[in-house]
């Protein structure tokens, strides 16, 4: 039976492509960045506070750790600073790493200034960082040292950041990842690392990492720039890896080449997380072309979801989470479910299900046609 779409007649799949659950992968390091579930229930407005659904929450982060990847937790892809503000950070960073303890999961989780509310200078932004790296490190979490919106309004020159993040790597107990978020992904860090010149952005991200190896364990670069971040990746100094967030170039720069590879840490790997672990197993053996054969599909689904602005790629992402049976609903916090465009949602819904991301196909299909229904489209 077919299913009309804004952009066409599709035939759905009648059989998921199943995936079983395993061990992490031995290669490489991979983390998924998940989504938060919002409460649908919960009577507030997009400026309220988040109403998150716990349980569902918890049980996706679940449902990653049973096939074996880890956690990123509280970072861009559950709404941070899109609807889930600090407060809410802190609880899913407790509640998550408390579960991971539980079940025997690896995690991250995003240290960030968030708490902040208009100007502020640079002793209060470090101060900022305390409090949540103090926070994350209690909980036993591998902290993620995030890009300020707060410390870029405020840094006047590379030397500020270079002041700023060696306190906080002094201060750190153990290796934190370090987080370079590019514009694309929030306007507001424009700039960062103290320059709009990539290049010399670039050396004084390097400089940060030569001057401290022992307390980066890695660096997490998000600027969908594969031919930067390979350069970037071949200077890191010896046992500092390099984590892709580049949600377009991901299956070359995970398989890497003579000179080295990149680890994973992306949002792409939220709906992705089954096919990506199993991908990364058969990467394990060697069968680099097996890798590719798995994971190069997926792209066109990932650049669909991070087209401009970029930034609202979380949209995508719970959608498909929704059609996947992984919530029972489409509400995001701070009402982010009408961030994309039907059409959009629609051409997501066909890529997905042409890859068999969906583990009962007939239920992804009913949801769409709702969706249809509800804009009026169901013809």
């Amino acid at each position: 039976m077919t299913i009309t779409l804004p952009h066409g007649t599709y035939t759905p799949r009648t059989e998921p492509a199943l995936t079983p659950g395993g061990g992490p992968p031995a290669s490489r390091t991979v983390f998924s960045a998940a989504h938060v579930v919002a409460d649908p229930y919960a009577d507030v407005s997009p400026d309220s506070p988040a109403a998150v659904d716990w349980d569902a929450t918890l049980a996706f982060r679940r449902h990653l750790w049973a096939h074996g990847l880890g956690v990123a937790e509280a970072m861009d892809t559950a709404q941070r600073g899109m609807g889930l503000d600090w407060a809410g950070a802190a609880e899913l960073i407790r509640r998550s790493a408390a579960e991971a303890k539980a079940v025997g999961g690896r995690i991250a989780a995003g240290v960030g200034t968030d708490q902040l509310s208009g100007p502020a200078d640079l002793a209060t932004v470090r101060a900022a960082y305390e409090e949540q790296l103090s926070l994350v490190e209690e909980t036993g979490a591998q902290p993620i040292l995030m890009a300020s919106r707060a410390l870029a309004a405020a840094a006047t020159s590379p030397d500020d950041y270079l002041a700023v993040y060696t306190h906080l790597l002094r201060q750190a107990s153990e290796p934190v990842i370090l987080h370079w978020l590019g514009p694309m992904f929030d306007p507001a860090l424009e700039g960062y690392w103290g320059s709009a010149d990539l290049d010399a952005a670039t050396d004084t991200f390097l400089k940060v990492i030569a001057e401290h190896p022992d307390k980066v364990d890695g660096v997490k670069v998000s600027l969908l720039d594969a031919r930067r971040e390979v350069d970037l990746r071949r200077r890191l100094p010896r046992g500092v890896r390099c984590y892709t967030g580049d949600d377009f170039h991901y299956p070359e720069l995970i398989a890497g080449d003579d000179q080295g590879f990149s680890h994973a840490l992306l949002g792409i790997f939220d709906p992705l997380g089954p096919l990506a672990a199993q991908a990364v197993r058969v990467l394990d053996t060697g069968d680099i072309p097996g890798f590719r054969e798995l994971l190069d599909p997926t792209v066109a689904l990932s650049r669909h979801l991070f087209q401009a602005p970029t930034r609202f790629y979380k949209t995508g992402v719970v959608f498909l989470a929704w059609l996947a049976g992984h919530q029972d609903h489409f509400t995001m916090v701070g009402g982010l479910q009408s961030a994309r465009s039907l059409p959009h949602l629609a051409r997501a819904y066909e890529l997905a299900d042409r890859l068999g991301l969906f583990p009962d196909p007939q239920l992804a299909e009913s949801r769409v046609r709702n969706l249809l229904t509800v804009y009026g489209a169901d013809r």
